[in-house]
């Protein structure tokens, strides 16, 4: 059985496996073990912490298989982007050049480096091996974490928001980068990635040109990456998407990945997620229809994929062994949504 719990200290060598082979422009899960042990340690803190509004706080999740032990997935929620450093990002937008002596009326792509996503909770670090990818356990790895924000509210803003990863090329090439930031950085886009993993993007990013570039003296190539979505993280585009997140003016300031974004309340698995009480019983068979189904706690969340036969109004009937894998009892209540 796969359950998706809060990441915890003795993970840490499981999560760098599963850092080492994310795709690269995947800085919020870095191959870089102080890093991914100081992701754990803050999400641990958080879970533990009396919080009342969305601060400082991270959340880091990692998909179990509670048969073998092994680790097969990741995410995270960031609580308020730009908190401790600045949330950078390209705000696509249009100037306007106008002569009324030469009857001249032009619009003029341009982007602007800019932190208007400050503030708002960012869903970052997903992965999933490969085989995964197309099962529901892809989704349970990606939306259980909004039954985290659905259960505990306070801690998050009212806007989400994604940063989805660019196109890169096998060898680690970035069509956005070689064409923008090559410019400023004697380096390629895989070396500038794995450096802001090790450190942080800040110190990069505030390096970048202040002043709005005009995207027509782009090259072609980094023009077209604009806004395009990395192959491997497609999954996580479709997902969210299903979700009700939608592209903003807003691209990645290293490889020109798109940005996603809603409103927190509106989010299907948010929205749609009920609490239903659980009674014990046989497991549903598979042909059944799919649910994500989760219990409301912090430190001892749970989350599962799983066929369910749920009536809307009566208790959702789950076997011994998912009722233990949950951490509850027969007559608590969980937190559950259609696949």
């Amino acid at each position: 059985m796969l359950v998706m719990r809060p990441a915890r200290a003795a993970d840490l060598p499981l999560v760098q496996r599963l850092a080492a082979d994310s795709p690269v422009g995947v800085t919020s899960l870095p191959d870089n073990p102080e890093r991914l042990r100081d992701k754990i340690r803050t999400s641990e803190s958080s879970l533990a912490a009396e919080v009342g509004f969305h601060g400082e706080e991270s959340y880091f999740f990692v998909l179990e298989d509670t048969t073998s032990g092994e680790l097969l997935g990741c995410s995270a929620i960031v609580a308020s982007a730009g908190f401790s450093e600045p949330f950078y990002s390209f705000r696509n937008e249009t100037f306007i050049h106008a002569s009324r002596e030469l009857k001249i009326h032009n619009k003029v792509h341009v982007l602007s480096l800019c932190h208007d996503l400050t503030g708002n909770s960012v869903l970052s670090s997903f992965y999933v091996q490969r085989p995964l990818l197309d099962t529901p356990h892809a989704e349970l790895n990606s939306r259980a974490r909004l039954l985290f924000m659905a259960a505990h509210p306070a801690r998050f803003a009212e806007t989400v928001v994604v940063e989805i990863v660019g196109l890169a090329d096998e060898d680690g090439e970035s069509p956005f980068w070689n064409g923008v930031g090559r410019n400023f950085f004697d380096m390629d886009y895989a070396a500038a990635e794995r450096l802001s993993g090790q450190k942080s993007r800040t110190f990069l990013a505030e390096l970048m040109p202040t002043y709005p570039l005009y995207v027509p003296l782009l090259p072609d190539s980094a023009q077209e990456a604009m806004g395009q979505v990395h192959p491997r993280a497609q999954i996580t585009f479709d997902i969210l998407s299903r979700e009700g997140f939608e592209t903003d003016n807003y691209i990645d300031i290293f490889d020109g990945g798109p940005t996603l974004h809603a409103r927190t309340t509106a989010i299907r698995s948010i929205a749609e997620s009920r609490l239903v009480p659980v009674s014990e019983g046989a497991a549903a068979s598979e042909d059944a229809p799919w649910f994500l189904i989760a219990n409301d706690g912090l430190e001892n969340f749970r989350a599962l994929a799983t066929p369910l036969r749920w009536t809307p109004g009566e208790a959702v009937v789950l076997s011994p062994e998912q009722i233990a894998t949950l951490e509850i009892a027969e007559g608590d209540r969980v937190r559950l949504v259609a696949l």
